[in-house]
């Protein structure tokens, strides 16, 4: 659906609201029934007649604009099948992260061997999906929330996660835009909770930088892997040598 039929069908809900008929808005607007009918049929209207229509209800064209977009439904996550869907069409998958990570339509098509026919059609999926707004001349808006995220331990994450531990750190993480530091220690649980506090804030900063940086042309970006892991972890080497409770031992090599 377009964006000018999208507000158009917010419109005449709006009406409905206010309990004003084709007819009641023909004889105020001093036109004919026909006239107002074929107007809503064909979703053609000038921005001074909108503003009337508006006026009849006593609201301000912003506020139409508005109600359109409260209107939109806005997505923090997909179902399972959708995800599943994605995952299981490789081209479908790059098109939709390639989106989130907010390329334009020509964008994807100098980086990547996809022809334009293919293209047009990964992103109707994903406007279908209800991810994007597939606008004229393949212009994209995003439909995602801010606090939009994968399924926890869903298709997607666990094919990221194949990634991490088959690519991302077969590296010595020593070139330029590369850093890794790992430590380990005995921490008690407050300060254990001070660290996942940090990780989360320092995920909101990612997000809030990849979002600023958007606007920045795709020459001056770089795709980037960003992990932040912590959990109670104990050198499996050492394992066979602590002295536990069998249960207790059990549990550990579990975790591991």
């Amino acid at each position: 659906m377009t964006q000018t039929s999208a507000l158009i069908d917010t419109l005449k809900k709006s009406l409905k609201i206010h309990h004003l008929t084709y007819n009641k808005v023909a004889e105020k607007l001093d036109m004919s029934e026909a006239n107002v009918k074929r107007m809503f049929a064909t979703k053609r209207f000038s921005l001074d007649r909108l503003e009337e229509i508006c006026q009849l209800m006593q609201m301000e064209l912003s506020d139409l604009f508005l109600l359109y977009e409260e209107s939109r439904q806005r997505i923090n996550q997909l179902t399972l099948q959708q995800e599943k869907e994605l995952v299981a069409n490789e081209k479908l998958l790059l098109i939709a992260v390639s989106v989130r990570n907010r390329l334009t339509f020509k964008d994807m098509l100098r980086n990547y061997e996809i022809t334009e026919t293919e293209c047009i059609q990964y992103l109707a999926k994903l406007d279908k999906l209800k991810i994007i707004d597939l606008l004229p001349n393949n212009r994209i808006k995003l439909r995602i929330d801010d606090g939009f995220s994968w399924l926890k331990n869903g298709p997607i994450e666990q094919f990221f996660e194949q990634q991490i531990q088959s690519q991302f750190l077969k590296s010595r993480f020593n070139g330029d835009c590369e850093k890794r530091k790992f430590l380990f220690g005995l921490l008690g649980d407050s300060s254990v909770q001070i660290l996942i506090n940090k990780i989360d804030a320092l995920a909101n900063e990612f997000s809030e930088l990849h979002r600023q940086d958007a606007s920045l042309p795709l020459e001056k970006r770089h795709n980037v892997g960003f992990m932040l892991a912590l959990r109670p972890w104990e050198l499996e080497k050492f394992q066979p040598l602590l002295r536990l409770p069998p249960n207790k031992r059990s549990a550990l090599y579990n975790r591991s």
